[in-house]
Order: structure tokens, then C-alpha cells, then sequence
């Protein structure tokens, strides 16, 4: 049973939600296998960004997926007809299906929802096309990029590859908490019934536009990110997309499917305090929310995936926030010392490598640090991964505008009669 929710689905006429399925694209690696040894190792995703042009800027790295070949996953779309983040988005779907053991003929017949959260869209060929027309007009636009732009495509891509004819499919433009906003919608369809499975999670290429505004404000480290560290300069952008396939825990353990966590709720608010810096009763707030859906007291969290994302606003904001709702908080990491800030599938990659400490028994570590803050004062799990048995584990995700979400996920520990 979960390490907290221990009433089956007709105490509360609610269906309990576990995590069958991982797919990934990141910068530390494709797929469920490699991204657990990447966030075990501390790999870093840092590189010079060549996806788009650089020039003029003082530095410019990034978080860059360097090795992604399309055609290795999408089979039933044209991948050259989506984008670079439908690319990702419909990948990770692919392979979240795969790992979960489940065949899209199964699901056709079947209700479900697909809920992708992002911050750009398609915003890597809104770049090319602004620049096409400011070089030969709009004449000079590529039909087949005009085409690729709606961000709608970032889920609908998903059901067109899996042909699931009965799926709604909506993309979340929450911008950096997307993932975790998307997680939170697929949670509340199956639960409730209303849908028999989800894949959700989120999805973002790097573009010009984005790197551009964060350096703008200051906020681009010129070598690495170093969350909590008293040294720390700023974010590295990244990419990637992280989607999860959610269903009712009856029908996992009917079809002996591996469950790597459980879903026991989540927390959503906006405070739209400023545009952006983070507010922190806000964020105190939320992670207070979601320990209340899901039923789970601040002692019994063992671990906190914190949006932490290396710049001094955020760290200390968000570390005051914690020590507001915990008094001492468990051991708090940040996974973009490692994948950059992959902006709407931050968190769900986030959520992800929660999945796996869960199921792994590990808490992946902060890299890149040296010293800690005294104004963060977290346990940050410097530079190498431990071993860790967890029972609860929070991910948080925070956002421009002060749209702020937070999951919780636990340990799933079958009764002792379903594994006689």
C-alpha cells in the first residue's frame, strides 16, 4: 500500500492514481534508463548552445539535447511537419507508453487525457519565421514552420502518433510550473474517473526569445548552475519534455504493470504578485495546499525536489517558503543543477526523477556546489547522489507570473497478499 494513503477507492469514491510509465527526452540523457543513471552519476547537460545563433552575447551556455533523432520514435506522424518540442513532446509520450508495457491499440478503445504544460510553445520557429520576415518579408515565410507554431500540437501530436481517437488533449501554458499544472489535470481525471488513463507532463525547446529575456534580466549564468550555493550566478536554459502515464491503481496491478509511485495530490495558486519574482507566502502557501490534498503532514515528506533554479531571488524565496511550512526541511535538491531550466518541462522531469528516488531508493544530488547559502540553509545533497529510503517526496514547480504548483508522490508497497 502507499506509505500514506492506506483507504482503497471506495472509502473516499475516489480511484487511487499511480505512475506506470516514464518517457524522457533531457540533456542527460534519452529515456528512462539513461536519465536515471544521469541524475545517480550528477551528469551535467552544460554546452555551448548551437541551436541557435549566439552571437553577441558574452556567454551562452545551455542545457542543450544534442543527440535526439526524431525518427527513432515518431512512426505514425510526419516528424518533420512538428516542431522541435511536438518532436519531444511525442517521443517522450512514445516512450512513457512503451515503459508503462501498454499497446495504443489497448487504449483506442478507451477514455483518456493527455495534458502537456509549456512555457514557449513552438517559439524555436516563431524565431526563424520573425527572422525570415524581417530578411525578405512575409512572402519569405516556410509554410510548413507557420504550420508547426500552434501550441496546441505539443499534446495533440501525442494522440495523433498514438492514434488515441477518444483522448482530450490540452496543452497548459502555466509557463515554468506547466508540468507539474499538467500532472495535477491527468490526477483529477483518473481519480475521478472521468478518463481511464493520462499522459501528462510538459515539453519546451530552447529559442533565441527566451534565452534573450532571461539574460536580459540578468539571470544567465555564463559556466553552470549552482543552486543554493552562496557563489551562484544565474540559470542555464535547457529543453527536453518529461511525460508520465498515470491510471487507476486497480487496473495497474490487474495488468501486473511496474508502479513507481503513487499520486497522493497536488497544489495549485496564483498570486500574480509581479511579473517576475516569486512571492513567498505564495509559495509557502501552495506546498501547503498540496500537503492537504494529499493527505500528508510536513513530517512525513522525506525529500523536496525544489524549483531551485540557481538564481538569487528564487533559492532564497524558496527555501524561506520551506522553512515556513516544515520548520526544518527534509533534504532539498534542485535537478536543474544538472538538466538546466527546461522551462515547462521542468517540472515534470522534475517529477519524474522523483519517480525514480522513489523507486530506486536514491536522492539524486545538487551539483555544482561549493558552499551553501546561509540564506538558503538547505541540505541541498551536494554533488553526489545518496541512498535514501523515501516514502514522500515533493516536487515543486514555480513560475513567472506566480503561478506556482506542487506534487506529491509516494512509495507504493503491495499488501502483503498480492506478492504471496
Amino acid at each position: 500500500m502507499s506509505a500514506v494513503h492506506d483507504a482503497g477507492p471506495g472509502t473516499t469514491g475516489r480511484h487511487r492514481v499511480v505512475l506506470t510509465g516514464l518517457g524522457v527526452v533531457s540533456s542527460i540523457g534519452l529515456g528512462v534508463k539513461e536519465f536515471l543513471g544521469g541524475l545517480r552519476e550528477g551528469r551535467s547537460g552544460a554546452r555551448p548552445i548551437t541551436v541557435f545563433d549566439t552571437e553577441g552575447f558574452a556567454h551562452a551556455n545551455g542545457c542543450e539535447i544534442v543527440e535526439f533523432d526524431p525518427l527513432d520514435w515518431i512512426r505514425t506522424l510526419d516528424a518533420q511537419h512538428l516542431g522541435r518540442a511536438a518532436q519531444f513532446s511525442a517521443a517522450a509520450a512514445r516512450m512513457a507508453l512503451e515503459d508503462a508495457g501498454l499497446d495504443a491499440a489497448d487504449l483506442r478503445g478507451r477514455r483518456g487525457l493527455i495534458s502537456i504544460g509549456t512555457t514557449d510553445g513552438e517559439s524555436y520557429d516563431l524565431d526563424q519565421l520573425v527572422e525570415d520576415e524581417l530578411k525578405g518579408g512575409a512572402g519569405a515565410f516556410d509554410p510548413v514552420a507557420a504550420r508547426r507554431i500552434p501550441a496546441g500540437r505539443l499534446s495533440v501530436a501525442i494522440a495523433q502518433e498514438l492514434e488515441l481517437a477518444d483522448a482530450e488533449a490540452v496543452t497548459v501554458p502555466t509557463a515554468c510550473a506547466a508540468g507539474n499544472y499538467a500532472i495535477g489535470y491527468g490526477f483529477d481525471a483518473v481519480r475521478s474517473g472521468e478518463a481511464d488513463y493520462a499522459f501528462c507532463g510538459g515539453a519546451d525547446a530552447m529559442c533565441r526569445k527566451t534565452f534573450t529575456g532571461f539574460y536580459r534580466l540578468g539571470t544567465i549564468a555564463p559556466e553552470r548552475c549552482q543552486p543554493f550555493d552562496a557563489d551562484r550566478k544565474g540559470i542555464l536554459t535547457g529543453e527536453g519534455a518529461g511525460v508520465l502515464v498515470l491510471e487507476r491503481l486497480e487496473s495497474a496491478l490487474e495488468r501486473g504493470a511496474t508502479i513507481y509511485a503513487e499520486v497522493l495530490g497536488y497544489g495549485l495558486n496564483c498570486d500574480a504578485h509581479h511579473q517576475v519574482a516569486p512571492n513567498r507566502a505564495s509559495v509557502a502557501r501552495c506546498m501547503e495546499l498540496a500537503l492537504d490534498n494529499a493527505g500528508v503532514k510536513p513530517a512525513e515528506v522525506d525529500l523536496i525536489s525544489a524549483h531551485g533554479t540557481g538564481t538569487r531571488a528564487n533559492d532564497i524565496t524558496e527555501a524561506g517558503a520551506i522553512r515556513e511550512v516544515f520548520g526544518t526541511p527534509p533534504r532539498t535538491v534542485s535537478m536543474k543543477s544538472m538538466l538546466g531550466h527546461s522551462m515547462g518541462a521542468a517540472s515534470a522531469l522534475g517529477a519524474i526523477g522523483c519517480a525514480l528516488a522513489i523507486a530506486n531508493r536514491f536522492i539524486p544530488p545538487t551539483i555544482n556546489h561549493v558552499t551553501t547559502d546561509p540564506e538558503c540553509d538547505v541540505d541541498c545533497v551536494p554533488n553526489q547522489a545518496v541512498e535514501a529510503d523515501l516514502k514522500v517526496v515533493q516536487n515543486n514547480g514555480l513560475a513567472f507570473g506566480g503561478n506556482n504548483a506542487v506534487v506529491l508522490l509516494g512509495r507504493y508497497d503491495r499488501p502483503e497478499e498480492e506478492t504471496c
